[in-house]
């Protein structure tokens, strides 16, 4: 299976088998930007490598890409090795956040437990559970 590029808004992900594919279509995208006025910013030049011997750097007007053993897209942490333990984690601390900042709820005694239920399931479990359709729990080793 190959993935495609992937991009959003005003972010994007290139991808790519081989150092040299990959420094192709930086440099492809750098060129199309620059003939609208826009470029790469210089802070958000990453590179991940997935089961890559490469180390060469990728390049744009003499600046390497910084190496990176993670980075966060559209809220999704992805890693080197391509494991979903720090994407998990972080999901779930961010339901749980969620969780504590509805305290008042919670202990709330106007309010009836299915009541508190619904708001659990659609502002904690909604919390965790966006983007989520692409992740296999079973495959984490997190429960």
């Amino acid at each position: 299976m190959q993935l495609d590029d992937r991009d959003f808004a005003d972010d994007l992900a290139l991808l790519s088998q081989t150092q040299q594919q990959m420094q192709e279509k930086k440099t492809s995208v750098a060129a199309a930007s620059a003939v609208v006025g826009l470029n790469i910013h210089k802070g958000k030049r990453k590179i991940l490598r997935y089961n890559s011997a490469c180390n060469n750097p990728i390049t744009i007007d003499g600046q390497d890409f910084r190496d990176v053993k993670t980075f966060t897209y559209l809220g999704s942490i992805i890693d080197e090795q391509g494991e979903s333990d720090a994407n998990v984690k972080a999901r779930i601390g961010k339901a749980r956040a969620a969780s504590l900042q509805l305290r008042n709820i919670w202990n709330s005694k106007q309010l009836s437990t299915n009541t508190k239920v619904r708001i659990f399931n659609t502002n904690v479990w909604g919390r965790n559970l966006e983007n989520c359709e692409s992740h296999h729990p079973e495959n984490t080793g997190i429960y």
